[in-house]
């Protein structure tokens, strides 16, 4: 087991208020724990520690950030969804506002069990693309925006200390092909266009240790 003790690059870009410009939205949290146990628990576990890499952990996780998620995968008014996923767009086709409030609060107040780092012949290149970027690239340092402990920033960065690898890197490619473009004016897309595939895996790596 490796563990790496900087911070992470982060996925997702800036995040709208948490409903900032209108009244604090009901919650129910027993609900949202039985939604979670009925719809949740095969891809991401009924406490957010997700069973596969593939999918994420979302225990822990910042709730502005996961109630922009589910509100983006959701389709309104016929149009497609801001998010581009056919299992999440069913999963989310029923569930009211105040579900997904309530699902992103739940999930965020469980305790996450985080992901750990195996390669370490990575984790000098995603640290130091993690501290000072790639100048000759137009690579930013990731730590100028994720903060030194892979924390987030509540309202505009999410959490990646302990994520896994293989969904960092899945999402940091989907940036980079547009794939998913829900990041506030572009940034996470710019960003990733810059990263070549040894880059990703690095920070990758690296991500999955920080805590």
């Amino acid at each position: 087991m490796i563990r790496t003790t900087a911070v992470a690059v982060l996925l997702a870009a800036s995040l709208p208020a948490f409903a900032s410009e209108q009244a604090p939205a009901k919650l129910d949290l027993a609900k949202a724990k039985e939604i979670a146990k009925d719809l949740c628990v095969a891809c991401h576990g009924a406490d957010g520690n997700s069973p596969t890499s593939a999918n994420p952990i979302l225990a822990g996780q910042i709730p502005q950030y996961l109630y922009k998620q589910l509100t983006n995968f959701k389709s309104v008014d016929g149009k497609p969804p801001v998010r581009d996923n056919a299992i999440m767009a069913g999963m989310v086709a029923a569930l009211s506002d105040e579900d997904m409030h309530s699902l992103a609060v739940y999930f965020s107040q469980q305790k996450m069990t985080p992901s750990v780092a195996t390669n370490e012949k990575l984790l000098a290149q995603g640290q130091a693309l993690w501290r000072k970027g790639d100048f000759e690239k137009g690579i930013p340092a990731c730590a100028g925006c994720h903060g030194p402990a892979g924390a987030g920033l509540p309202v505009q960065y999410p959490r990646l200390a302990g994520q896994y690898a293989e969904y960092t890197v899945n999402q940091l490619k989907t940036f980079r092909s547009h794939e998913r473009a829900n990041d506030a004016e572009s940034m996470m897309r710019v960003i990733a266009g810059k990263l070549s595939d040894p880059q990703i895996n690095a920070v990758a790596e690296y991500v999955a240790g920080l805590r």
